[in-house]
């Protein structure tokens, strides 16, 4: 059967799921849970492809809310697809990973459709914690893309985009303890972690002017005390650092700690500086992959945006940029909303449950889809594909290198396995 043929029987096939996956998106829409609990949103997931009979590893990887399901020709190209589903605090999903999660699963059930007539294998990933926690490199550490030809997901927006526009990126948690002290009869008693945290975050704000056009960092205070009369004995903030790749996170990660360091020497405090088990690296876009998912996303009517003209440092940061050091991989975005409505806010995650949303769901399905069957049935693609990430495979092995290269004076994290800020401001 001809290639042009089974792209037409998958995009059918995602037609025929259309109420489903809608159903589906618009649940995890409305219960939205943070990364590493997404239990409803993962279960719901692994529900659907067990109802189309696929076999699914449950708490795969190490991980409760991870899943994995393989299928297809033995010996084929193997091309993972991924789904993501964790929300954020208090804006739930701002950045519409009920459309990433429901797009991945109807490409894959898609494909599991052709059944003997799949001219290579699929590995369905569900991978939750990429808002935080990095899910993508938990799981690649436990082996969940040896073996992969590629890797290909998609990302809400708020214009088609080939790629996303990311960056590298740390966390990074500060917690000062000073000594309590009444703060009006005796506050020549304590000792104030609360100006700890304020100094390092105006040192911070500071750095900031002199920093490249590609580096950011932003953060919140999550401690300040107890009362206003007592003079706080512990304060703690978490901060996000980003820089074009790891090699220029790593020198800015040094100069950050620096700032919290001095804010401790300067208040008389003491600071625990934890940062991140490992950090996010910046998208490895195989353009070969992403050129062939433009064709294919022209082919129902998607328009994609040139990439040119972004400015430097107008971006976000994602775990999918770990997974793109180790396998060809592709990171498209699919508008669901305005051009004026950005993501991570409310408003966007209004869009992400409308019309506009849910087409999204079904032309990022077919178009992953797609593009999974070009690279299986065109040898001559896929070797493409692979020249084109080999040509920096000495730059993403020494990325992978200084994942967990620890800063010094700092302590270990037992749960900050990672950083997130995912999305392109755009």
């Amino acid at each position: 059967m001809s290639l042009d043929a089974l792209k037409k029987d998958v995009a059918a096939a995602i037609d025929g799921m259309r109420a489903e996956l809608l159903e589906l998106s618009h649940a995890i829409h409305q219960e939205p849970e943070l990364a590493l609990q997404e239990f409803k949103s993962a279960a719901k997931l692994e529900d659907a492809v067990a109802r189309h009979d696929i076999p699914v590893q449950r708490g795969a990887f190490g991980l409760e809310t991870a899943y994995a399901a393989e299928f297809g020709k033995a010996g084929g190209p193997t091309i993972a697809i991924l789904s993501e589903y964790d929300a954020l605090p208090g804006i739930g999903h701002a950045c519409g990973h009920n459309i990433i999660a429901t797009s991945g699963l109807g490409a894959a059930m898609a494909l599991s459709k052709l059944g003997a007539r799949l001219p290579g294998r699929v590995r369905y990933l569900g991978t939750p914690a990429e808002e935080r926690f990095g899910g993508k490199e938990i799981i690649a550490r436990e082996g969940a893309f040896d073996g992969a030809d590629a890797a290909m997901m998609i990302h809400p927006s708020n214009v088609d985009l080939v790629t996303m526009p990311c960056i590298a990126i740390a966390e990074v948690e500060a917690t000062y303890h000073g000594r309590a002290a009444h703060a009006s009869a005796m506050p020549y008693r304590g000792l104030n972690a609360l100006d700890g945290v304020v100094t390092a975050y105006q040192s911070i704000a500071q750095l900031r002017q002199h920093i490249r056009q590609t580096e950011r960092m932003h953060g919140i205070i999550t401690e300040g005390g107890l009362a206003a009369n007592i003079v706080p004995e512990r304060a703690a903030c978490r901060f996000y650092v980003r820089a074009a790749d790891v090699h220029d996170l790593s020198a800015l990660k040094k100069r950050v700690h620096a700032c919290f360091e001095a804010a401790a020497l300067s208040t008389g405090c003491t600071v625990e500086i934890r940062w991140g088990g490992t950090d996010y690296l910046d998208l490895k876009t195989n353009w070969p992959i992403a050129d062939a998912f433009a064709r294919n996303g022209a082919a129902i009517g998607r328009e994609f945006a040139s990439t040119k003209n972004i400015p430097p440092g107008f971006a976000g940061s994602t775990d999918m940029g770990n997974v793109s050091h180790r396998v060809p991989s592709i990171h498209p975005m699919l508008a669901v909303a305005p051009p004026g409505v950005i993501i991570h806010n409310a408003e966007f995650a209004r869009w992400a449950a409308s019309d506009k949303g849910d087409a999204a769901v079904i032309d990022g399905a077919k178009t992953l889809a797609m593009t999974a069957l070009d690279l299986m049935s065109d040898h001559s693609l896929l070797a493409t594909a692979k020249s084109d990430f080999d040509a920096t495979a000495d730059v993403s092995a020494a990325a992978l290198a200084r994942l967990t290269e620890k800063v010094p004076n700092s302590e270990p994290h037992a749960h900050l396995h990672g950083a997130g800020g995912c999305g392109c401001a755009s």
